[in-house]
């Protein structure tokens, strides 16, 4: 009983008796409303056709596209790739526009902080949550991490856009954005004090009058107060309105906000979005000029932003092959430089038996190779900790990166397998082992390095490729420039997962695939021990596995893996092929096309005044519901036929209930998270001008649910030089015994946590991280904490993300980092002691 008040209280002062926030533009789309995402489209949308206007007008080009109301992704792409020399990236584009909007609705999470939508009348940290919020988009920016710098502004356009819904700007005939509110020089003047009265009560239902006209004409500015329990609120005030807020019926009664159409204030809902976008623009104006064009088309997601790492052994067995491995590894930087596909940013980590690190990171391809030229070996013919600097590098470079290890021996730290495919999922990272074995100095016989490792030690590298939709690669002198060619295919820009599936232990089957219009340089990976395959076309054209060069395409082997490269022609419809073999084998099939699909787990909180929603960023609860949210890329206009979470290892799935939040953006409900290892497949039509083609997609990434719940607490700004400790909470419904913990930050700030907690069976337990940033940190730094759980004996693992932001202000909102997941916890712990 100890340890449900223990944990009851720590909710309750944590997330519980805060402040709570009132509604903003809604999340969800209802009749004719904007919502938060339309508003941050239509802003990002018209800001990047502004930039490339400007940029085709400098050099004497033409620039035809009307920039309205219409515009589309697609529109903007074409024209922008007019204005500037390079195809720009269509894909990307709508990445971006989609990492900042999942930021921007998180926001409405924040339940109970008055600053983050400018109720109560708190202009003033509203206005410093915006300030340093942009702060920390530029130093992002700056640093090369788009995806912080995206998620920062996601959550500062929030903020900036519930300004114009929740006060009376737009009442006093405001006609421009409140620019004061991103420039922290400037006063904010003219607020209404707190002694000054603001509204008189609506007549019925009619609230168009129930400001004061003395407020309108000496253009004091005011927000609604809200709250969701108590009536009161400061007298004369303004409420927020709506069916939950309890102040509404307090004196003066109703409200003002303008969320939707069917608000008290709704008449303006129109005038309040379209300021929105225009205030929201003028941000992405003010980051542009402080950052210049090229780094606003990283952050917009139209010009390459792609990172290669590479984390190399360099102990004892590797020291005859170390050449090898410089020559494999130079054959991939120099295969993408000058090109259009160029890294951002490469990062190196070397690893041995003894340690692991330093991360090594460079913008300049030729000091990248300078650096990996220079490595040098150990004396030690042991095993290295591979794991551990895979896991450091998976940590400390940007989501999506393609990661290359280079080994040619087992791991010594097989105890992180869990962790490192946690952190892959996070992190939707690329993971490719490249296990290389020089036949000239090993041996004189042509022996694959497959065999001078045990199965189970191969099979640890395969099942992370397989979680990261990577390649296990054996590399010899005889196969070298073969495997360079697969490398090569595997960072090719585009790469879209058409079907992956694994089979272990080994099956015979059919899998069946649809290839539609838009993709090009399809190819067909099978990786095991001699699998036997057929290849069928949707004509009934076969080709056999033992066919090098056919009908259907071109078959290369390299150690393991068969690579089927598809002939350019007759590749649309539906292909089969069928696999037989006696040990696991794993079939993928990737292609190029602009077409492809986003997923993230979301959470939805309902009530109060009405669901709002963001990105989850901890696993899925087991045998439970959840939602995630889906977005096709590279079309105006989408249908989703079906979508299902299909087992990684075999043939089950779990059917999702599709609800369209847009035309190209979907919410899908699942009625039970699975007990295996699952990725999300998407079937549906491409909708074209002329025809109607079926397409399909999957996530590359795969993904788990769990039965540990990790909850903390977050405090969204951290100070230089000053510990900041951070409380979290973990809880099972199963297992008891001793669960190790991990906390990992993208920073390699000093970080201090228990090695370990005991929970009893069904129970939980506490501890407390201390993160701290050099005292030199510069402000608006973000940086991300992750804090992982493992149950005994490795049978279960999740983790919570967290974000903060180097300042040297105080946090504005404190408490449980999502309230969804603190009141469903709350729940779980209560009802556990007293229903059972």
């Amino acid at each position: 009983m100890v340890s449900l008040v223990v944990v009851a209280v720590f909710l309750l002062q944590g997330a519980l008796f805060q402040p709570p926030q009132a509604a903003a533009f809604k999340i969800l789309p209802a009749d004719q409303s904007l919502t938060h995402e339309q508003i941050t489209r239509a802003a990002f949308l018209r800001k990047m056709a502004e930039v490339c206007r400007d940029a085709a007008t400098s050099q004497g080009k033409d620039f035809t596209l009307p920039i309205n109301s219409k515009l589309t992704a697609t529109t903007v792409q074409r024209a922008c790739s007019n204005a500037y020399s390079s195809l720009l990236k269509l894909s990307s584009f709508n990445l971006a526009i989609v990492q900042t909007s999942l930021s921007n609705a998180a926001v409405d999470r924040k339940q109970f902080s008055t600053a983050h939508h400018f109720d109560d009348e708190d202009f003033k940290n509203g206005r410093d949550l915006i300030t340093k919020g942009v702060a920390a988009v530029k130093v992002s920016i700056k640093k090369g991490n788009y995806l912080s710098a995206r998620t920062s502004l996601g959550i500062v356009s929030h903020t900036l856009q519930d300004f114009y819904s929740h006060s009376n700007w737009v009442e006093l005939g405001s006609n421009a954005p409140f620019s004061t509110l991103i420039k922290p020089e400037l006063p904010l003047d003219n607020l209404a004090s707190p002694n000054t009265k603001t509204c008189q009560s609506c007549i019925g239902e009619d609230c168009s009058n129930n400001i004061l006209p003395e407020i309108i004409q000496q253009k004091k500015l005011t927000s609604g107060y809200f709250h969701l329990v108590f009536p009161f609120k400061p007298s004369g005030k303004c409420s927020h309105g709506g069916a939950f807020d309890r102040t509404s019926s307090t004196e003066p009664t109703g409200g003002i906000n303008k969320d939707d159409i069917s608000s008290e204030h709704g008449f303006l809902h129109q005038r309040a979005a379209d300021m929105a976008i225009n205030a929201t623009m003028e941000l992405l104006e003010d980051i542009r000029l402080a950052t210049g064009d090229q780094a606003f088309l990283r952050l917009m997601g139209l010009s390459q932003t792609s990172v290669l790492a590479f984390v190399i052994d360099t102990t004892g067995s590797l020291s005859n092959y170390i050449t090898e491995t410089k020559r494999v590894s130079f054959s991939i930087i120099d295969s993408r430089r000058g090109t259009s596909e160029e890294p951002s940013e490469y990062i190196l980590v070397k690893f041995n038996d003894q340690g692991f690190g330093l991360v090594i990171r460079t913008g300049d391809a030729d000091k990248f190779k300078e650096q990996i030229n220079s490595l040098s070996v150990s004396d030690s013919l042991n095993p290295g900790m591979c794991l551990s600097g895979l896991l450091l590098t998976l940590t400390r470079a940007p989501p999506s990166s393609n990661i290359f290890v280079f080994t040619d021996a087992s791991a010594k730290d097989t105890e992180l397998k869990s962790s490192v495919g946690a952190m892959i999922e996070s992190t939707k990272s690329k993971v490719t082992f490249l296990l290389i074995n020089s036949i000239s100095t090993r041996s004189q016989q042509n022996v694959s390095l497959s065999r001078s490792l045990s199965q189970s030690e191969i099979q640890l590298y395969r099942d992370l490729t397989q979680v990261s939709d990577g390649q296990t690669i054996d590399i010899t002198n005889t196969t070298s420039s073969q495997a360079t060619a697969v490398i090569t295919d595997l960072i090719t820009a585009d790469l879209v997962t058409v079907l992956q599936a694994t089979r272990n232990p080994p099956k015979a089957e059919n899998f069946s695939f649809v290839l539609d219009p838009t993709l090009s340089n399809v190819t067909v990976y099978i990786n095991g021990d001699s699998p036997v395959f057929t290849l069928y076309s949707p004509t009934g054209v076969s080709q056999s596995g033992s066919v090098t060069d056919g009908p259907l395409g071109s078959i290369l082997t390299v150690g393991n893996l068969k690579r089927v490269k598809l002939n350019s022609a007759g590749q649309t419809g539906e292909w089969k092929i069928s696999i037989n073999s006696t040990s696991s084998y794993n079939v993928r099939v990737t292609g190029q096309s602009s077409v492809d699909v986003l997923f993230y787990f979301v959470e939805i909180v309902q009530g109060g005044h009405g669901d709002s929603w963001g990105q989850s960023f901890t696993r899925p609860f087991i045998g439970r519901n959840a939602t995630f949210y889906v977005s096709v890329t590279g079309r105006d206009s989408v249908t989703v036929t079906e979508v299902l979470l299909v087992e990684a290892s075999g043939s089950d799935f779990v059917n999702g209930t599709v609800k369209a939040v847009g035309a190209t953006d979907f919410l899908v409900n699942i009625d039970r998270i699975p007990e295996w290892a699952f990725v999300v497949q998407l079937k549906g039509l491409l909708n074209d001008s002329s025809s109607v083609s079926r397409f399909q997609r999957q996530s590359p990434t795969q993904h788990k649910g769990s039965r540990i719940t990790v909850m903390a607490q977050s405090q969204n700004i951290t100070q230089p030089g000053v510990p900041l400790s951070l409380n979290f909470t973990v809880a099972t419904n199963t297992t008891g015994g001793t669960y190790t913990i991990r906390a990992l930050n993208d920073q390699g700030f000093s970080v201090s946590f228990p090695s370990s907690l005991i929970l009893e069976t069904g129970g939980s337990a506490q501890g407390s991280v201390t993160l701290t940033a050099p005292s030199d940190t510069e402000s608006g730094t973000d940086v991300k904490l992750t804090i992982e759980a493992e149950a005994p004996g490795s049978t279960d693992l999740n983790y919570v993300t967290l974000q903060l932001t180097v300042s040297t202000a105080n946090a504005i909102f404190s408490g449980c980092y999502s309230l969804s997941v603190c009141l469903s916890f709350l729940f779980f712990i209560v009802c556990h002691f007293v229903c059972l």
